[in-house]
């Protein structure tokens, strides 16, 4: 099966193609990962789908399933890569994987047991989860968004893996860096959720922001 993922949650994002089950069923090849800019998502995304199917002699009918990096991060960007698989799935029919750059970070670790996963959100502030990790799956316990302070407070003890030098070092000796997440890793564990069932339609598939939007904020404010 071919899989097609999608990161735009950052300043910089990727989309990858994977072929999934060719020798057995939990073997998934990268094809090919490839960047994309931050900044210009919404001019890029299609085209490089497009071309990048092309460069592989694959038509968008080829793709059997949407793999999609659904959060945290940058609101434009998301909304942007999750308006464009969705289109894309809703004509040709296909389901979705949704997966949260938090849980990828956990399963990407090889870490067991309870896991905190931290990753960067700007203005002095970190997205940060916690997972119970065993044989493959991370079930999530909860998750928010600290400031430093809070995080310096609730992060000793924890074991914190995180692709962020920073964030890891404020941990304390629990503290670990991993490998930054793009869609390559995003495909692999796609294809995992899509064997276990975990799809979500087009109508159902949604950003998992975590943080509010500016807008929503200053509502608030407003008098």
């Amino acid at each position: 099966m071919l899989l097609l993922a999608t990161d735009t949650s950052g300043k910089h994002g990727s989309i990858a193609l994977a072929r999934a089950g060719s020798h057995d069923a939990e073997s998934v090849e990268v094809l090919e990962v490839v960047p994309l800019a931050g900044g210009t998502f919404s001019a890029q995304l299609v085209p490089q789908i497009s071309s990048l199917l092309a460069k592989h002699g694959l038509t968008k009918e080829d793709i059997g399933v949407f793999v999609v990096a659904s959060g945290p991060g940058s609101f434009t960007g998301l909304r942007v890569g999750l308006a464009a698989i969705k289109a894309l799935a809703e004509v040709l029919q296909k389901p979705i994987v949704a997966i949260s750059l938090l849980e990828a970070i956990a399963l990407n670790s090889g870490a067991q047991g309870r896991v905190a996963t931290a990753l960067d959100a700007g203005r002095g502030e970190v997205y940060m989860a916690e997972y119970d990790v065993a044989g493959g799956k991370a079930r999530l316990l909860g998750q928010r968004i600290l400031s430093r302070e809070e995080f310096c407070g609730q992060a000793p003890g924890k074991k914190v893996v995180t692709p962020d030098a920073g964030w890891a070092q404020l941990a304390g000796p629990s503290g670990c860096t991993v490998d930054p997440i793009d869609a390559g890793a995003i495909a692999r564990i796609g294809w995992h959720k899509l064997r276990a069932g975990e799809t979500v339609s087009p109508e159902q598939l949604d950003a998992n922001y975590i943080r509010r939007s500016d807008a929503e904020i200053f509502a608030k404010v407003r008098p």
